[in-house]
């Protein structure tokens, strides 16, 4: 990788993290020698990466005391911070994809494509706006490209949409807070999906589960798989940087499950308590070179042409009251996750399998 995008790359992950909070004010930067470490690269690079930043007014440097973020950050509504940042990351990406061969209209034409693919809601009110049905649950590609043409595909009905992990999003459901519900939580007693804890969270209420595809869940690694990484054994190898996802997200919940099975102590499992809120964050954090493996999905995986080790299959479910069920907007949502467009749509972002797609379970 060419040092001089390098040390924007650099200074672009430790703006986001400041952004994000993960770095807060009077936090002490990783030093030089970490930093080249981690990023294979030389101490001019980092220095480079920590000067920009020093610009921008985001970090100092005192003799003794290393590099940290300053105590009074610029006002993000106020400044060209965050807009400074997109630019930064925009650049990075374009300096990437135009060196591996890409045209200028084929980057514009995917960005395009995800960018509708993407037209989600992070929160709603407790009302939905008319024609409108407010989804609430687990991260999923497929699920943000549905709600994109939902209009087309639910007789004029549009999917509001927050991603707030599979238990959030049956909790969400049963608080009437949504409409919807995405679930893929896997039960070690009954060896199942989702019917379980829907009886636990919705005690009483018939649901349909309506399967939108399996999904392959597995550990996302770095290409070529440098550390031979074979399965959730290797997890608790020393020195071995392991990114996870969230409390109460269906994949942490059949992670844990897992591992007590296994007999392996997640006390042992160096960076377990680094928990993202989606599968593309896991991603990113891997081809980053933040950690050395995570757990996540093959179709992110794929997206930042990173190596899988396939762990397990999983069902994904709509979780749907029968009321809301039963309207002519969500018969036609059916009826169109039973068709060759659906699943071909589905089958195209990979990782997935729709051989079930459009199958529904009842739950009293």
């Amino acid at each position: 990788m060419p040092e001089t995008y390098l040390y924007q790359k650099i200074a672009d992950s430790i703006r986001q993290d400041i952004l994000n909070g993960e770095l807060k004010p009077g936090d002490r930067l990783p030093s030089l020698r970490q930093m080249t470490s981690r990023w294979g690269c030389t101490t001019g690079t980092v220095q480079r990466a920590y000067h920009e930043l020093a610009q921008a007014g985001l970090v100092v440097s005192r003799a003794g005391q290393g590099t940290r973020v300053v105590q009074q950050l610029p006002s993000i509504e106020n400044s060209p911070l965050r807009r400074a940042t997109l630019i930064h990351r925009a650049e990075a990406f374009l300096l990437e994809v135009l060196t591996a061969g890409y045209t200028q209209a084929e980057v514009e034409g995917a960005l395009r494509q995800a960018l509708e693919r993407w037209q989600v809601i992070s929160q709603q009110p407790d009302a939905a706006p008319e024609h409108t049905l407010r989804y609430a649950g687990s991260h999923d590609l497929a699920l943000a490209w549905l709600a994109s043409i939902s209009p087309e595909i639910m007789s004029g009905f549009h999917l509001q949409v927050q991603f707030a992990g599979s238990l959030g999003g049956l909790m969400a459901l049963a608080g009437g807070h949504a409409d919807i519900a995405g679930c893929h939580l896997w039960d070690e007693d009954s060896d199942c999906y989702n019917a379980p804890f829907v009886r636990r969270v919705l005690p009483g209420v018939r649901v349909a589960l309506l399967t939108l595809a399996h999904r392959r869940l597995g550990l996302i690694l770095p290409r070529g798989n440098p550390k031979n990484i074979k399965g959730l054994e290797d997890l608790l190898t020393p020195g071995l940087r392991f990114v996870n996802r969230q409390g109460g997200s269906g994949s942490r919940v059949w992670l844990d499950a897992n591992l007590r099975m296994a007999g392996f102590d997640s006390n042992r499992i160096a960076g377990y308590k680094n928990e993202k809120m989606t599968h593309s964050a896991v991603a990113e954090s891997i081809a980053s070179n933040d950690a050395d493996v995570g757990l996540g999905l093959e179709t992110s995986a794929m997206s930042y042409a990173l190596d899988f080790v396939l762990l397990t299959r999983e069902r994904f479910d709509l979780v749907i009251p029968q009321d809301i069920f039963e309207t002519e907007h969500i018969q036609a949502l059916v009826t169109w996750l039973r068709g060759r467009e659906a699943k071909e749509g589905i089958q195209d972002f990979g990782g997935y399998d729709t051989t079930k797609t459009g199958q529904i379970e009842w739950v009293d």
